[in-house]
């Protein structure tokens, strides 16, 4: 039994199981294997410190695997914006396919990537935040639950409420993201309204994935409880992992009348990314989900995809196939 939604037949994927962009995350390493393992795996664009680097990571990536793969493009709005045309036409040249863009009004982007055939999905925290990207001409949209890592938003919606709430709504094709990381959540995704399931903190935590080993196995150590949400005051909630740094930020923040400058050294990029490079989990602000409560080990990419794709579909063979009252030997024929 394989498990074919419009996301996998539209997207030329073997399974509905996405790897989205990741800061210092998102190299050719951790794209490819999963892109091998039948799944859509995504370089991050802006990881790149210039557009022709992202370029060369394009092919370093196209070298390590014959499938599909495709790019992060995030949109944040900042004092001095990177050159996001750049970025655009370095992703175009490269004869890439499938972007993910995230972030604030992307319809230039949009526009420019359907001029040259490339399919967009936007990912985004709100259900009228969807519609908007549907009405701009995106592919598909990823619904981003309060349970996930980076950014959820201000509204505080558990995936819940807002897979299936999206899902009565948005015509295209849809994934979940946020707080999934195992067949369970892959079964309940596809019940709750979606075409698949996009997964970060998971496969950070996986032999390819480039980040340390320290910060993988303080992953597995940690539980669901494990993360702070930071920038809450300022409007820009983020949740991360749960350390040192983020509980000094939390405290500031409770404190009343924080500004960004108040905190700018605790949360700079640069002390995040040596994180992942050094092992250090308490020397910045790193990234992950709730979702760590459910991760136990250091599969490979192929292992992780082929278990949860394995496991899911034996989940809708047997139990709930016998809580329907259907045989095994029904569900087969």
């Amino acid at each position: 039994m394989a498990i074919k939604t419009r996301f996998t037949e539209e997207f030329g994927i073997e399974h509905p199981i996405v790897q989205g962009g990741m800061q210092w995350v998102g190299y050719a390493e951790m794209v490819a294997p999963v892109a091998n393992a039948g799944g859509l795996g995504f370089l991050t664009a802006l990881t790149q410190p210039t557009p022709e680097d992202l370029y060369k990571e394009i092919l370093r990536t196209r070298e390590m695997t014959d499938k599909p793969f495709g790019v992060n493009l995030t949109i944040l709005p900042a004092i001095k914006p990177p050159p996001y045309a750049e970025y655009r036409q370095a992703i175009i040249e490269s004869g890439v396919k499938i972007v993910e863009t995230a972030g604030y009004k992307p319809q230039e982007h949009v526009d420019h990537f359907k001029e040259h055939g490339i399919k967009v999905i936007h990912k985004c925290t709100a259900v009228r935040h969807a519609l908007s990207a549907e009405r701009m001409g995106v592919d598909a949209i990823s619904i981003d639950g309060f349970e996930c890592a980076g950014h959820p938003g201000e509204d505080d919606i558990p995936g819940l409420i807002l897979i299936p709430a999206a899902a009565d709504k948005v015509k295209i094709p849809m994934i979940a993201s946020g707080g999934f990381g195992d067949a369970r959540g892959l079964v309940a995704a596809l019940a709750l309204g979606a075409e698949g399931i996009n997964m970060g903190t998971r496969f950070m935590c996986t032999k390819e994935s480039a980040i340390h080993q320290k910060v993988k196995e303080q992953i597995v150590a940690n539980d669901e409880r494990q993360t702070d949400l930071i920038f809450r005051t300022l409007h820009n909630t983020a949740r991360v992992a749960k350390n040192a740094v983020s509980r000094e930020v939390v405290e500031i923040e409770k404190k009343g009348g924080a500004k960004i400058e108040d905190i700018a050294h605790l949360v700079a990029g640069a002390r995040g990314r040596v994180v992942y490079e050094e092992g250090d989990p308490d020397y910045g602000i790193w990234s992950a989900g709730m979702v760590q409560g459910l991760i136990n080990d250091i599969p490979s990419c192929q292992e992780l995809v082929s278990r949860i794709v394995s496991e899911a579909e034996a989940i809708i063979k047997t139990r709930l196939n016998r809580m329907a009252g259907i045989s095994v030997a029904q569900a087969a024929e």
